[in-house]
């Protein structure tokens, strides 16, 4: 019976050896896990950050130009080690933002303000642009087209200098003339051209004869308007003038008159004004060339003249 008892029933002793294999096994595990987290965070304390890996790139490509500047120039190095230098996210310089079209409101108004070229622009269509006509008078004068300014020159002279020699009536009668000469000669010209090309280009001048040369009633009565205020203002001065509105203003008009008979005893009319033609298409462009100077002598001038009036 003994030897029965002791053979089935498991005795306390191997329960204790169990819970003491399970302790230890538990205890193992517990053991494998603090390791493994005391090597990831060894691992983790050991990764260099990204400015430490930077500096270190950084210095082991310095020491390799180091390197290179002391080999001869013959002698190369084999092998370059040398990695480029990353480029962290966090350093890289951020991109800039593309410019965002501006909103447009319903009334199409855009809401972001007009840049400096725009301002420009709407300055230079804003400002009030001068007349043509004050300007070719001025590009005639200062002789900017030479080719302009010399034909209406030279036609202006030579209009003046035959009224000069010869009556009004003849100077126009030879001046239509000399157009219907030509004009003539040309017509004639293209039409032979024509027939011996069997060509149909039609009339020379059909150019011109299809071009509107009416004068505008707006600029008539512009140009009358400015002339009937200047023809007014006259005829109120000189009445005031001969009148004697005023003693002293009547003797300087007295006096002038007086100087303007030995003007008309040297000079007739026409003459005055092909000096006057020659003045105004030749003085603006000596004017411009040395205008320091003759401003200097004009006031020397001008103050000799005021001191004598004052005396």
């Amino acid at each position: 019976m003994d030897d029965q008892i002791s053979s089935t029933t498991p005795s306390y002793g191997f329960q204790h050896d169990d819970e003491e294999e399970e302790q230890r096994a538990d205890k193992h595990v517990n053991s494998l896990q603090d390791e493994a987290a005391d090597f990831s965070i060894r691992e983790a304390v050991a990764v260099p950050e990204e400015d430490e890996i930077l500096d270190l790139a950084g210095g082991a490509k310095d020491a390799l130009e180091r390197h290179r500047s002391t080999l001869p120039r013959t002698e190369e190095p084999l092998l370059d080690f040398s990695e480029p230098e990353p480029e962290p996210s966090s350093i890289s310089k951020p991109e800039p933002e593309a410019a965002k079209p501006a909103r447009i409101s319903a009334f199409g108004d855009a809401t972001t303000k007009p840049t400096k070229s725009e301002e420009k622009e709407e300055k230079t269509t804003v400002t009030p642009s001068k007349s043509k006509s004050s300007c070719s008078l001025v590009d005639l004068l200062y002789w900017r087209d030479l080719q302009r300014t010399g034909v209406v020159f030279g036609a202006s002279l030579f209009l003046l200098l035959s009224l000069s020699v010869c009556s009004i009536i003849s100077v126009l009668s030879y001046v239509a003339l000399a157009l219907l000469s030509v004009t003539i000669s040309f017509r004639i010209y293209k039409g032979i051209l024509q027939a011996v090309q069997k060509s149909e280009d039609g009339h020379p001048f059909k150019m011109y004869l299809d071009k509107d040369i009416a004068i505008p009633t707006e600029m008539v009565h512009k140009y009358s308007d400015t002339a009937l205020v200047h023809i007014n203002t006259v005829i109120k001065e000189l009445r005031r003038l001969f009148l004697v509105e005023d003693l002293v203003d009547s003797l300087k008009f007295a006096v002038l008159m007086w100087i303007l008979t030995y003007v008309g005893a040297l000079f007739n009319g026409l003459t005055l004004l092909i000096l006057g033609l020659i003045g105004a298409f030749s003085w603006p462009v000596i004017y411009e060339k040395h205008q320091a100077q003759i401003d200097h002598y004009y006031g020397l001038v001008n103050k000799q003249i005021k001191d004598v009036v004052g005396k």
